[in-house]
């Protein structure tokens, strides 16, 4: 009887102990992207299409509703010159894909002047695809949906 008691026991701690460990790794995970998306806020208030362009991976991707670019310094060059200067960035959620890739979703806020000084904002949605590379999670596909404008009333 205390054998079996002993393994019952055994089987609940190992039981709820499990979801305790995931949760530790999907909140890991989340930070890991905020990370990423705390270093892109920070070079895109910078003006930094550069850094921006090396949290993506190998052949990363960049998606929005003009479709897919792979050239992300000279993409992010572009929107600083028409006069986009600052980003926020939130993390809603994040889910582990097998052990070295993930996907994230989260909004962003960019803001700006334009060329004749009429101020600029843009916000919406982002999704994105991480895969490790050499040790390190990046950005392998970011795709970026702004919202709608709000119609007329």
């Amino acid at each position: 009887m205390k054998m079996r008691l002993s393994y019952v026991l055994g089987f609940f701690l190992a039981a709820f102990s499990v979801p305790a460990a995931a949760a530790d790794a999907d909140q890991n995970l989340k930070q890991r992207v905020e990370q990423i998306g705390s270093a892109y806020a920070e070079s895109f208030n910078k003006q930094d299409g550069v850094g921006i362009a090396a949290l993506f991976a190998n052949e990363g991707v960049h998606v929005n509703p003009a479709g897919p670019r792979t050239d992300i310094a000279e993409y992010y060059q572009g929107a600083f010159k028409a006069g986009l200067d600052h980003e926020e960035i939130t993390v809603d959620q994040a889910w582990p894909l097998g052990t070295d890739a993930a996907l994230a979703i989260g909004g962003y806020r960019i803001t700006g002047k334009n060329q004749s000084g009429a101020p600029i904002e843009v916000g919406g949605i982002w999704t994105a695809t991480y895969v490790t590379e050499g040790g390190k999670l990046k950005i392998r596909m970011l795709s970026a949906m702004p919202k709608p404008p709000q119609p007329p009333k």
